[in-house]
C-alpha cells in the first residue's frame, strides 16, 4: 500500500495476495469497494523496481496471485517462483536468499 502512494527505492512482495476478496472467493475477477487488500489495483501505481517471490505450491495464497501481480507490475524484475514451496516454507529454499541478495546487489545497482 505505501509504495503505491509514496516513492520507494524498491519493493519486495513475498507470497503476495492479489486481493483479500480473491483469497476468500477465488473466482472473483472484479475488485469491489469493500475489498480491504486490493493489491491487484494498487500495483500499477508502484514505480519502484519490484521483486515478486511466490511458492508454486502455496496452500494459503494461490500461486496465480503472484503471477497476476507480476503481469500488472510497471517495473518488475525477474520474479522468483520457488518450485514446490508452500506458504510457510519458502524461506527454507536456498534460492530464496540467493535471489534476495541478487536483487539488492545487482537489480538495484542497475537502476
Amino acid at each position: 500500500d505505501l509504495a503505491s502512494r509514496y516513492e520507494a527505492r524498491a519493493v519486495i512482495l513475498h507470497s503476495p495476495l492479489a486481493s483479500g476478496l480473491r483469497v476468500a472467493c477465488p473466482d472473483t475477477k472484479k475488485t469491489w469497494c469493500f475489498d480491504v487488500f486490493p493489491s491487484i489495483e494498487k500495483i500499477a501505481h508502484v514505480q519502484a523496481p519490484t521483486l515478486i517471490i511466490h511458492g508454486t505450491e502455496d496452500e494459503v495464497i494461490d500461486f496465480s496471485a503472484g503471477l497476476q501481480l507480476y503481469e500488472r507490475c510497471p517495473k518488475p524484475v525477474d520474479p522468483l517462483w520457488v518450485e514446490g514451496a508452500g506458504h510457510n516454507d519458502i524461506e527454507l529454499y536456498a534460492v530464496y536468499l540467493d535471489r534476495l541478495k541478487s536483487f539488492l546487489e545487482k537489480d538495484l545497482a542497475n537502476k
